[in-house]
C-alpha cells in the first residue's frame, strides 16, 4: 500500500513514519511531500492509496489540498493528522472528503484505532 505523508516539517513526517511501523504498518510504500502544493504533484506521480496531511502549512493547506484534489474528481482516501482538532475543523475535513482527523499527540494505537485493518 502507497501512503503519502503531506507536512512541512520533515520532524513531523519522521515521526508519522515512525508512529505507522509502531501500529504495526509494516511494508508500506512512503512518500512525503512537504505542503499541499507538493502533495498534489506527489498524487500525481506516485498515485496513494492513502494521504496523511497536516492541516497548516506555507503555500497550500491541508484543506485546500484536498478540496483541491476533490475538485479535480480524485477521490484518493484523504486524512489529517494535525495539532489541532476543534469540532469546526473536524466538520470542514469531513464535508471536504476526509475520512479522519487525528490529532497530535498521537501514537501507535491511534492509528491502529483509525486505521484498523485498511492499511498495511
Amino acid at each position: 500500500m502507497k501512503v503519502l505523508i503531506v507536512d512541512d516539517s520533515k520532524a513531523m513526517r519522521m515521526i508519522v513514519q515512525r508512529t505507522l511501523r509502531q501500529a504495526g504498518f509494516d511494508g508500506l510504500e512512503l512518500f512525503e511531500a512537504g505542503d499541499g502544493q507538493e502533495g498534489l504533484a506527489a498524487v500525481e506521480e506516485h498515485r496513494p492509496d492513502l494521504v496523511l496531511s497536516d492541516w497548516n502549512m506555507p503555500n497550500m493547506t491541508g484543506i485546500e489540498f484536498l478540496q483541491a484534489l476533490r475538485a479535480k474528481g480524485d477521490g484518493t482516501r484523504f486524512g489529517f493528522v494535525t495539532s489541532e482538532g476543534t469540532a469546526d475543523m473536524r466538520q470542514l475535513a469531513a464535508d471536504s472528503g476526509a475520512e479522519f482527523l487525528i490529532a497530535k499527540p498521537f501514537d501507535g494505537d491511534t492509528f491502529r484505532s483509525v486505521l484498523g485493518a485498511s492499511v498495511g
